[in-house]
């Protein structure tokens, strides 16, 4: 068998290249073929050549997001409550909230989302997420799975995992940013505003894991707790300025003389360069003296009018930001539901005090904050190359007051349920007014075209020009595929 020494992105000039498992069965029957190094080296340029066959070979949708926002409800919302409502059920499953209509046929929310009802006409909804747990049905695995891909190796007895680790699969935008560098000198891969957290388990499934620190995203948590509301007003990108007693000619020298002892000190060099401080180094050069990220992050640049639309809180602020983002050019923009995962107020963990908090709190938040930022991307021109997805780690059990988890529930709440739930993705060719998957009478299981979150993590790797099995190498150099599962493909138009 012809071993070709070392793996791509690491020990080739191009570092966005990467390989599928297909590549690498058909480099391990090489030998039988008789090719030699050349002739591999003379495919390898072949390959190069069939970028616009495999945009159609990968189906549609392939390629079409220049950017994606992620917006991740940590808590796990309740569909029944949201976005699937049921009727002609028991009462102990029906919804307290009423059905109304959306401006899409066949597409009806309960009165908690009167403002997404009004851009239905612009997503897809999926009422067919599902997947069946390992184990007990804890928030941090279920999030480790929709961020990586990959279910996580411990969970104590109290559902808990370990904290992240340098061995972690890496999160999604942490692969795109490697396999899809933005091309403007802007920040890659921006989270925010807390990190994920179940209990005292903070940022698992949320770092680089073992693709090394610099494909980490920029951690944007501002100072407060999480029910502060007006946290993004405190924005702090203070690393993201250029001193006032350096002038931006002289920060380009100072680079430029970096470079001249560098080559002076490859035993240095090669001590540091498992740290990736070129990459950072090279990132802050452009952003400092560029000004463009920094120019992103100011929020009082907007109209009164467009802040009042998104939600004067800390979730509506961060979708106004991504927007603001995606237009500069980050790639990846993650916002976090501003709470822990399994906590109260404001969060969608709702064992007990469903109808108030969703009401008051939570909903009034959710609605006002995606449906602003839908209608903003379309109206500026953006939606055709932004996917934004909105969905949590599951739903919520269909039956109130019972226990699927272990975890203690009233009448007024619902436990966790992985097995049927609701997503919504738009933009970047996904279908518009369209409902894909149909679930059961009672949203306890999907009739038709299950999506399981890996599926949904492929879509995501699909709408940026990713091949879902493309190849990384762990933190032992063994061979993974991004992700096991393919793009839902039914989802694009």
């Amino acid at each position: 068998m012809l071993i070709i020494p070392g793996h791509r992105g690491k020990d080739v000039c191009d570092s966005h290249v990467g390989e599928t498992r297909r590549d690498l069965l058909r480099v391990g029957g090489s030998a039988i073929l008789g090719l030699s190094l050349g002739s591999m080296m003379q495919l390898q340029s072949a390959n190069a050549n069939e970028t616009d066959s495999k945009k159609k070979k990968h189906g549609p949708g392939w390629g079409k997001a220049k950017s994606v926002i992620m917006l991740y409800l940590q808590g796990g919302p309740s569909h029944l409550d949201l976005w699937d409502p049921k009727d002609n059920v028991p009462a102990n499953v029906r919804s307290k909230f009423k059905r109304i209509k959306t401006k899409t046929d066949g597409m009806d929310v309960t009165e908690l989302l009167p403002k997404i009802a009004q851009v239905t006409d612009k997503l897809t909804m999926i009422r067919s997420m599902s997947y069946t747990p390992v184990g007990l049905f804890n928030h941090t695995a279920a999030i480790y799975q929709m961020h990586t891909g990959y279910t996580a190796d411990k969970v104590s007895p109290s559902g808990q995992l370990e904290p992240p680790t340098p061995k972690d699969f890496p999160t999604f935008g942490s692969n795109i940013i490697r396999l899809k560098p933005p091309k403007e000198p802007m920040l890659p891969f921006v989270m925010m505003p807390r990190p994920l957290q179940e209990s005292n388990v903070v940022n698992k499934a949320g770092t680089a894991g073992f693709l090394g620190r610099g494909y980490d995203p920029y951690y944007l948590f501002p100072t407060g707790n999480d029910m502060d509301m007006k946290k993004m007003d405190r924005i702090n990108v203070e690393d993201l300025k250029l001193r006032s007693d350096i002038s931006q000619g002289r920060l380009v020298r100072r680079a430029k003389l970096r470079d001249i002892l560098n080559k002076g000190m490859p035993e240095i060099e090669k001590a540091v360069k498992k740290y990736d401080l070129d990459s950072y180094y090279e990132t802050a050069i452009s952003l400092i003296s560029s000004g463009r990220a920094r120019d992103a992050f100011d929020l009082s640049k907007e109209k009164d009018k467009t802040r009042e639309a998104y939600g004067r809180n800390t979730f509506g602020q961060c979708c106004l930001l991504a927007r603001r983002l995606v237009e500069a050019g980050t790639r990846v923009v993650e916002v976090i539901w501003p709470k822990v995962a399994n906590s109260d107020n404001h969060s969608w963990d709702v064992h007990k005090g469903l109808s108030k908090r969703m009401k008051d709190q939570a909903a009034p938040m959710l609605d006002a904050g995606v449906s602003a930022l839908l209608a903003d991307l379309d109206a500026r021109g953006i939606l055709d190359e932004t996917l934004v997805v909105c969905v949590g780690e599951f739903g919520r059990s269909p039956q109130r007051g019972v226990s699927t988890s272990g975890n203690d529930n009233t009448d007024d709440g619902r436990d966790h349920w992985p097995y049927c739930y609701t997503a919504l993705v738009a933009g970047a060719g996904i279908k518009k007014g369209f409902v894909y998957g149909k679930s059961d009478k009672t949203a306890s299981a999907p009739l038709e075209n299950p999506v399981h979150p890996t599926q949904l993590l492929a879509t995501i790797y699909h709408a940026v020009g990713i091949d879902p099995e493309t190849i990384v190498y762990n933190h032992l150099n063994q061979p993974r595929e991004l992700v096991k599962a393919q793009a839902v493909t039914g989802l694009f138009g």
